[in-house]
């Protein structure tokens, strides 16, 4: 499995470090939460910040999107420095345009998932995809409990891909932490975004290692 630290859960004041201290400790990416105060309750960064600290990093800035209208802030967070640009089923915009919208820009676009968005509502977009995000809380704040019902969406996605012969990446975010992280695992996730359980962590670097290990 993979590990993207998310910064929802940094030190805000002191962002670059906390990048620089994450690679230092073996993340594979970065996740960023761009939240609106509309589709979620709670506003986080906008392009600004993520074109900030883009050279503090060479990992892949995995940008997740929750927001009413991504399709129409694509090429502010493509000029910022994103390499992979998810966002929700749930959304205002049409999926199929913001999906080529992300592709123009060479970015790899993804679909996100509710707690309460069955996995069946992505299986039309599994061909046209890089990867797929199942919360694992409701998205809007850190630190919430891990979702453990929400593992049978990633068995779905991943048997409708293998069915379709389609290599699509799964990944799952919210409560993910050394103890929970074997559950993902043993459902096949790919990547684990862990912010709490690795930022609030005593040893970085061994948290990333024993989600990643799990």
């Amino acid at each position: 499995m993979k590990v993207a630290p998310s910064l929802l859960s940094c030190n805000f004041a002191n962002m670059g470090e906390e990048i620089k201290k994450v690679d230092r400790a073996g993340a594979d990416w970065i996740h960023l939460d761009v939240m609106d105060g509309h589709f979620v309750p709670n506003l986080t960064i906008g392009p600004a910040i993520v074109s900030a600290v883009r050279p503090y990093t060479e990992l892949p800035f995995d940008v997740h999107l929750m927001i009413d209208y991504p399709l129409d802030y694509i090429d502010a967070f493509a000029d910022a420095g994103a390499d992979i640009i998810t966002f929700h089923i749930e959304a205002m915009s049409d999926i199929l345009m913001t999906i080529d919208k992300i592709k123009s820009r060479n970015i790899k676009p993804g679909l996100v998932i509710k707690p309460n968005t069955p996995a069946e509502d992505v299986f039309p977009y599994l061909d046209k995809v890089y990867m797929i995000l199942v919360m694992t809380v409701e998205p809007g704040f850190g630190g919430q409990s891990f979702m453990e019902d929400m593992m049978p969406k990633v068995t779905a996605i991943k048997n409708e891909c293998a069915r379709r012969n389609l290599n699509v990446l799964v990944e799952v975010d919210g409560g993910i932490s050394e103890k929970t992280a074997p559950t993902a695992s043993k459902f096949g996730v790919d990547i684990c975004v862990s912010g709490t359980g690795v930022f609030k962590a005593q040893d970085t670097a061994a948290a990333i290692e024993s989600i990643r290990n799990a």
